[in-house]
């Protein structure tokens, strides 16, 4: 086996209308935290070594743009997926799940007010991805891509 080159997501950047809205959702409902903000875009911390940042459109300085995309996952923290579930239930979110994959695993689903389907997945932290980590996701044992 080759060594590993990439140790995870370091930053995901989702392209918005409303930023405050999205950035209310995101801080209000999963409880991310506000890194910083900027005049076109905030930045919000996702774990102790990843970012989500939400950019009003335009180009950016290195090119970048908004495009399309199926949805993204969180990890939820270990043990902490219901706890998710509550407080999408309190917020008034519609979602769905937790969704039982094979191999133990659960994922939560839901549309932030953009219309971004987001996943809260405890992968990592049940059954076959607690032991396998990563090589789970490619043996077929736990859906790489679940279907919405």
């Amino acid at each position: 086996m080759s060594e590993t080159l990439v140790h995870g997501f370091a930053e995901l950047t989702l392209e918005c209308r409303d930023r405050e809205e999205l950035e209310t959702f995101y801080t209000d409902v999963l409880g991310l935290e506000v890194l910083a903000r900027e005049d076109d875009r905030t930045w919000l911390a996702a774990g102790e070594q990843a970012r989500l940042g939400l950019w009003l459109p335009g180009e950016k300085e290195y090119g970048d743009e908004g495009g399309a995309h199926v949805h993204f996952a969180f990890s939820a923290a270990p043990g902490r997926l219901d706890a998710v579930r509550a407080r999408l239930q309190e917020a008034g979110v519609d979602h769905r799940g937790p969704v039982e994959h094979p191999g133990g695993d659960r994922s939560l689903y839901v549309e932030d007010p953009e219309g971004n389907v987001v996943e809260i997945w405890d992968f990592f932290h049940r059954r076959e991805g607690r032991e396998k980590s990563a090589d789970a996701l490619s043996d077929g044992s736990s859906p790489a891509n679940p279907s919405h």
